[in-house]
């Protein structure tokens, strides 16, 4: 229900009225938190006026009165509370940012902690809102592409970390437009930093059978890898993925039906035999398949030790299956539109960044055929 505010008028001495704006249903108090239903306005009106004096000072103060009761109407509209939002905007933005970090799960949780230790270096531990304005969030992005990285004085962070981090403090922004603390989208009008191409590790097919040959010290980590690189899900996806979601028809064979941690779009996602036998003994409908995976610097260094037990030298994280998923499909004749479908991406864009790594690959085998040619 939305909060409805009426001008209303309390007897006072001196034969006066004071007015005061009723909100119903209540707004919290910003300095108790408790719900309030009075604002008075320090305006007061005459009893019984008589003579023109008072009628025209009751007319006027009325009118006033009633402009305030419809600025804090439009105010509330719009998520603010009037006399209530300058606590908001002079609160800390710092905080609030904490607040939301403190929501995240998984991987994303390390980045949006990663940028809050950013954010507190460069305003110090605090930033009211007042003070936002585009060109300091102007001055923080030149801030974050020449810092030096927690790890170490002598290398900068990289240009994909400071956009990943940037795009937390963005979308804190723009929440926190949504919520009343900010007057202008500062967000709206503030660019991303442009993300850098790098080279996305994967695994060959080779390399792939040598992991399920080699003993992981973390086997359920072992299962989630082998059906991302089977299915492409996202860790997240996986971690959070219940047996109810997984489906089994005839003429369709199996499948699941799931709404994406990162896109928050609803998919269905063919899966093969081979995938579902990773799964183990069906569970009941509500009950997590990979119960106790958890993203952890424990889960890490298991893989870690997996990979290099396998004999294999690459950089692997666990978003490495889910790009060995797409290039094995494109390097086996999958039509790109059908993998960015797979992927759940929203964008063809996206899934493009695999198919440079096709390109690439196939350079390298055309190069790997050298004949003994004379020299001309």
């Amino acid at each position: 229900m939305a909060t409805k505010v009426t001008l209303r008028q309390k007897p006072i001495s001196g034969n006066r009225q004071s007015l005061y704006l009723d909100y119903y249903p209540p707004i919290p108090n910003p300095e108790t938190g408790k719900p309030t239903r009075r604002e008075f306005l320090g305006l007061y009106i005459y009893d019984k006026a008589k003579n023109p004096i008072d009628k025209n000072s009751n007319k006027e103060t009325l009118k006033l009165a009633d402009n305030i009761r419809a600025t804090r109407q439009l105010e509330i509209q719009k998520g603010q509370y009037g006399f209530l939002s300058d606590v908001k905007r002079k609160s800390d933005f710092v905080d609030y940012f904490s607040i939301l970090a403190n929501k995240r799960k998984g991987s994303n949780s390390d980045n949006w902690s990663s940028a809050l230790n950013y954010l507190k270096d460069f305003t110090g531990g605090m930033l009211r809102f007042t003070d936002i304005n585009e060109h300091l969030i102007e001055q923080f992005k030149e801030y974050l592409l020449n810092v030096k990285t927690k790890r170490s004085i002598k290398i900068n962070l990289s240009q994909n970390s400071a956009v990943s981090y940037f795009n937390k403090v963005k979308a804190a922004l723009k929440q926190a437009y949504k919520d009343g603390y900010l007057e202008i989208d500062v967000n709206k009008n503030i660019s991303s930093i442009k993300p850098e191409e790098t080279q996305r590790e994967y695994l060959t097919l080779e390399e792939l059978n040598k992991l399920v040959k080699t003993p992981c010290p973390m086997p359920l980590l072992k299962e989630a890898g082998l059906f991302s690189s089977l299915t492409g899900l996202r860790f997240s996806d996986i971690e959070k993925l219940v047996w109810g979601e997984i489906h089994y028809s005839k003429q369709q064979g199996y499948s699941i039906q799931f709404i994406q941690q990162k896109t928050k779009g609803v998919e269905v996602l063919p899966i093969s035999e081979q995938a579902v036998s990773l799964l183990g003994k069906k569970g009941k409908a509500n009950q997590r398949i990979f119960e106790g995976l958890n993203y952890s610097a424990y889960m890490n260094a298991n893989l870690i030790k997996w990979v290099a037990k396998a004999g294999i030298t690459k950089d692997i994280t666990f978003h490495c299956f889910r790009h060995t998923y797409a290039t094995l499909q494109l390097s086996n004749g999958t039509d790109i539109y059908t993998v960015s479908k797979m992927l759940g991406h929203r964008e063809l864009k996206t899934t493009q960044v695999y198919a440079k790594i096709i390109d690439q690959t196939k350079r390298k085998a055309a190069n790997k055929i050298k004949l003994n040619l004379p020299i001309k």
